[in-house]
């Protein structure tokens, strides 16, 4: 093919890949000048490659050799899984060229926010960068072998059947497989989400890694499981740290897990672990990070960004189930949380509770809203605002709340780098001060990276005015 030519479907190129995109795609440039997609390729590979979608703008091409490794590329990959998983999109590089990349991730977000000028620190790590998380939701499917339970491959509802995934508890993996043996044995279709039918739809676990509990949650299409108690006796023999077995009921043809209604077939509808020295209650439904060990090491940078001296009023907003603000609690005067979800609150009261702490408030109310703020504070300004919102962020409204009430400090954690510096660029036209922004690594292998940043301003507004 002339290098004029434009290139067609089935074409095979040689190209030279010179970036990677947060969805662990190598970026290269076709002949033409378009910009070509090659997942599996990593900055500095030459590589042979296939097209096999073609866009005005640009391809889409399949590896089919990599003719010259980058120095960026691991020695072996890091799963075995499909590369259709999606999962650790970051698989084919050495981990400490991923920190580099989110790192310049986060600083794109920024300058495209129109602030070039704040300064992205290196990205923090605890250095463990496999079987980090303490929650999996399997979806299963039957296959010429029988049940398989996998992840669904990217961008598709498809099943890829994964023994062992790489970034799951170790823990996880035998009893996944149990439960598939029982699903044949016992005759428990697979749950079809075309027709909407079948019974197994997930095998969902989680665990306290401190304490070792394990919860066994299955999801299924339908109010009770055939074999119950033989299921029941068989994985409590063989797994005795499983402490619960649970069924969550969902009968409606959604893209939506979990049900509303649960059933504890054997022992506890909830696990316990430690974090920040606090001992939670985690149930089926109830939010807690993945990744423990990051999350310590999240919350220790929030903390020092705080730099809480004793006397403060702090404000959790989208505080969920209150571990931000509670791990910050023995260093204020007050905590006050905010947080929407009704049963979220529910669980934050349980947990500061459980852990004697006192000084702590927690309201089911809409974060944005000033009056709820006021009311929550106790009639006076809140010193430190922590906000930790969904990955859409935050809005326009509470960063003007925010500002009109005068708070002079807030720490704002992202699990967004976009919606992050976004937010960051109001507070900024609101009056208030960034500080240097520290990224920290709470899912190595994949393109997320959670940031924090620290905003100042002047105490130079009367909040009862």
């Amino acid at each position: 093919m002339r290098s004029a030519e434009a290139p067609k479907k089935g074409d095979k190129l040689t190209l030279e890949v010179t970036d990677i995109n947060n969805l662990g795609c190598g970026v290269a440039h076709a002949p033409d000048g378009r910009v070509v997609f090659i997942k599996g390729a990593v900055t500095g590979d030459l590589v042979s490659a296939e097209i096999i979608k073609v866009n005005r703008s640009f391809l889409v091409a399949r590896l089919t050799e990599v003719m010259t490794p980058s120095l960026h590329r691991a020695d072996k990959e890091f799963c075995p899984a499909p590369l259709a998983c999606g999962g650790c999109v970051y698989r084919h590089i050495n981990y400490s060229h991923e920190l580099e990349l989110k790192r310049d991730y986060v600083k794109n977000a920024f300058n495209k926010a129109g602030l070039p000028d704040v300064k992205v620190l290196p990205v923090l790590s605890t250095g463990r960068a496999e079987g980090y998380r303490n929650k999996a939701q399997y979806p299963v499917t039957k296959t010429k072998n029988g049940t398989r339970a996998g992840f669904f491959a990217s961008r598709t509802h498809n099943v890829i059947p994964i023994d062992n995934c790489m970034l799951q508890n170790e823990a996880f993996a035998p009893i996944v497989k149990s439960v598939c043996e029982a699903a044949d044995r016992y005759g428990w279709s697979a749950y079809d989400e075309e027709c909407g039918s079948g019974l197994l739809r997930h095998i969902y676990l989680r665990i306290g890694e401190r304490t070792g509990e394990i919860m066994l949650c299955l999801v299924i299409n339908g109010d009770t499981l055939p074999h119950a108690d033989e299921f029941v006796n068989e994985i409590t023999s063989g797994f005795p740290n499983v402490v619960g077995i649970l069924l969550s009921i969902n009968n409606k043809n959604t893209n939506v897990i979990l049900g509303d209604r649960y059933v504890t077939l054997y022992g506890r509808s909830y696990i316990e672990d430690t974090l920040c020295s606090l001992r939670f209650k985690i149930s089926a439904d109830s939010f807690y990070q993945v990744n423990r060990d990051g999350a310590e090491l999240l919350y220790s940078v929030a903390r020092e960004m705080a730099s809480l001296g004793g006397g403060e009023v702090l404000m959790d907003l989208y505080c969920g189930t209150g571990t931000i603000g509670l791990s910050m609690a023995k260093n204020v005067k007050k905590l006050c949380g905010v947080e929407i979800v009704s049963a979220a609150v529910d669980c934050a009261r349980e947990n500061a509770e459980r852990n004697g702490i006192e000084n702590a408030e927690f309201f089911c109310a809409d974060a944005g809203d000033k009056e709820v703020i006021l009311r929550a504070a106790g009639g006076v300004r809140p010193d430190v605002v922590v906000i930790d919102p969904p990955r859409k962020g935050s809005t326009k409204e509470l960063v003007e709340c925010l500002a009109g009430l005068g708070v002079p400090k807030v720490v704002y954690v992202s699990c967004d780098p976009d919606t992050l510096a976004r937010d960051a660029a109001w507070f900024s036209e609101a009056g208030y001060e960034l500080g240097e922004v520290q990224p920290v690594d709470m899912f190595p292998r994949t393109g997320h990276v959670e940031s924090i940043v620290c905003l100042t301003r002047g105490l130079n507004v009367d909040m009862r005015r």
